[in-house]
């Protein structure tokens, strides 16, 4: 029986039995399940020292997922997959930034269907922890706030700034409307309170002021709140039950619970199974063993527990946080987080573990997992058409000119809304060389160009450059990155992008700028399809500049990831959806591409007068003059013996 069971299930490992010291009592919670208590009463309780759900004790394990990291198509997978581990309820962030990229324009469609996300949860059989925020952190853009919010110069997000407040009021008429419902007659039993306050904490005010925000909405169900230790204190508020967040565990944790509300349920509401990544550093890994043993001792305690992350998904598109402790660091595009479940949803050693774990306190067998997708390998693809940005600028974007410099929230785009993500191209003209100094108002990172020549790069830690002398008047170009927003920390506030003031050459301030925002979105990517100014690529190129290139896929597509060795920085479209950033520095190598996002047969050019592709393509940025080739295969831990097939266009874009 192990033989044939782990054919089925890569990976599968049969440990010993352990953590026996963790099930102090059995719990069977196989009848309460949201389709069996529709329409119920009473909810979720936290009266005494235990939860009670309609009555009958109960204890939340639970599991991180969020429905914006994840296409659509996999929804079911992933929860059927937290239901077999043993887990009986989800818990998910609601990320503002999306659901209102701009301001009064509300989007709940596609994958961003709530009310689809939490209806398919109850059909599975798990419970929801609502958690919408409005700022939600979790190494999102700016926490999940909008980027709309920071035209206000005055603006204090997170507070009763009335600015602050009234956006989140306009936001939470949209958004309670659709989830109130969900509560006794779907699978939503608790609600969060914001997220993480006590370690902001900039108004006293204004956690009664969301807790009120949600209740006068028709929010019905249990209220909670969420902090590390040295947050609770502060991170507290009346009328919600406190939980805490950490990973490894110190029976302080839950003793100090106490201190803050007594003889109430206990609940770690992040036990962090592992950690996230940032560019230039390390690949974090968090041991199967330890963090298992870790969740024993937790249950072992009677506390509930959710694991953040159960799967993490990815930050698909420019949607990376950042932190800034000292030093700037922005977020991987992967959001694996060496989760329970991996990047693309294949299981690991702790999802075993885990499900092994459970199986003994709800003392009955869990249903079977589901059986791992299989992963493609489709080979190198060239991408052998190129097109230089400074070729393309004048037919696809109207610049904007202004004596000084403009910030990319401010910029006059968008109807109003500002630039949000991805790149804005500042010019002016110089009449000759010197010391170009920015004086720490470059956001995030700039690469410098005379004319076309490269010069070198402006960021957190370079601010000075030399312009070389030449003759007459030359452009000097600044074409500035936006690496991520923070999402955690007191500077949530000065997280406005591009130049937010004054560049220096020789001691004066720069003036008379054209401005072009490129936000790389999905308007400006059909605009590139119709040019002309395609080429072969040149033995030598300089500069910024797409590519693009063709995938073939015969059959029916599968999973698989792109290897951008060669590549030096950028981010990649594969028909029309946004991959996100690649980074030689790494410790992020490939870049997730779902299935989904692939279609079987040929993805062809269509020739309509103006080079039109029939179907996007993949859009990368990165160095040119590097070998264009990318390498489209599974990861090593995956299944690779499926035969290479199929058509796809590629874009790409390549400051240096």
């Amino acid at each position: 029986m192990q033989a044939s069971f782990s054919r089925y299930y890569a990976g599968l490992l049969f440990v010993p039995e352990a953590c026996e010291n963790a099930v102090l009592q059995r719990f069977n919670w196989s009848s309460l399940v949201p389709l069996q208590l529709w329409g119920r009463t009473l909810g979720l309780q936290a009266e005494d020292s235990e939860f009670r759900l309609e009555g009958m004790p109960f204890r939340i394990f639970g599991g991180s997922m969020h429905y914006f990291r994840v296409p659509k198509e996999y929804w079911r997978d992933r929860m059927v997959k937290m239901k077999t581990c043993g887990l009986n309820t989800l818990t998910t962030y609601v990320p503002w930034n999306l659901h209102e990229a701009a301001s009064g324009k509300f989007d709940f469609s596609g994958n961003l269907d709530l009310e689809a996300f939490l209806t398919l949860a109850a059909e599975v059989g798990l419970w929801v922890i609502l958690r919408p925020g409005p700022y939600i952190c979790s190494e999102w853009e700016l926490g999940g706030l909008p980027s709309w919010l920071l035209q206000d110069p005055d603006m204090q997000l997170r507070t009763t700034y009335k600015g602050f407040t009234e956006a989140v009021d306009a936001y939470f008429d949209h958004l309670m409307a659709r989830v109130v419902p969900l509560q006794a007659r779907g699978p939503i039993i608790a609600v969060q309170v914001e997220n993480e306050y006590g370690s902001y904490a900039k108004d006293p005010q204004y956690l009664t002021y969301i807790k009120m925000a949600l209740l006068d909405r028709g929010i019905v169900e249990l209220l909670m709140t969420s902090d590390n230790k040295d947050g609770l204190s502060s991170g507290y508020v009346e009328g919600a039950l406190a939980t805490v967040n950490f990973q490894k565990v110190d029976s302080s944790f839950l003793v100090y619970l106490d201190t803050v509300q007594q003889n109430k349920p206990k609940m770690v509401m992040e036990y962090w199974t592992g950690w996230f990544d940032s560019w230039g550093g390390p690949h974090n890994v968090f041991d199967a063993d330890d963090m298992v043993n870790s969740v024993a001792e937790v249950l072992k305690t009677g506390a509930s527990i959710n694991l953040y992350m159960f799967h993490g998904g990815t930050n698909f598109g420019f949607m990376n946080g950042a932190l800034d402790f000292d030093e700037y660091k922005p977020d991987v595009t992967s959001y694996d987080y060496d989760a329970v479940l991996t990047e693309a949803g294949d299981y690991t050693s702790k999802f075993f573990r885990l499900r092994q774990l459970f199986t003994k306190i709800i003392g009955q067998p869990l249903p079977l997992p589901p059986m791992i997708t299989d992963k493609a390998s489709y080979g190198a693809v060239l991408l052998p058409q190129y097109v230089s940005l400074w070729e393309v600028l004048p037919s696809i974007v109207e610049p904007i000119k202004s004596e000084f410099p403009v910030n990319m929230e401010n910029l006059p785009v968008n109807d109003g809304n500002g630039q949000a993500y991805g790149y804005t191209l500042y010019e002016t003209v110089i009449s000759g060389g010197g010391q170009l100094h920015s004086r720490d108002n470059v956001r995030d990172r700039a690469q410098v160009f005379v004319n076309t020549v490269f010069v070198g790069f402006l960021d957190y830690n370079t601010v000075e450059l030399s312009i070389p002398e030449g003759q007459g008047f030359r452009q000097l170009r600044l074409l500035v990155e936006n690496c991520g927003r923070v999402n955690y920390g007191l500077m949530l506030n000065e997280q406005r992008k591009g130049l937010i003031g004054d560049v220096f050459l020789n001691k004066t301030p720069l003036r008379n700028f054209k401005i072009y925002s490129l936000e790389m979105k999905p308007g400006f990517m059909e605009s590139l399809r119709g040019l002309t100014a395609w080429s072969t690529i040149p033995d030598y190129a300089v500069g910024p500049a797409f590519f693009r290139g063709n995938l073939q896929v015969q059959y029916l597509p599968q999973d698989t990831f792109l290897k951008l060795e060669g590549w030096e920085k950028g981010v990649v479209f594969v028909n029309g959806e946004n991959l996100g950033r690649y980074w030689k520095i790494g410790p992020q190598e490939t870049l997730y591409l779902p299935a989904t996002w692939l279609q079987p047969g040929n993805n062809e050019v269509q020739e309509d007068g103006l080079n039109t592709l029939k179907l996007p393509c993949c859009s990368c940025q990165c160095r040119i003059g590097c070998v264009q080739e990318l390498l489209i295969s599974p990861a090593t831990n995956m299944s690779s013996d499926l035969e290479e097939s199929g058509q796809y266009l590629w874009e790409q874009f390549n400051p240096i």
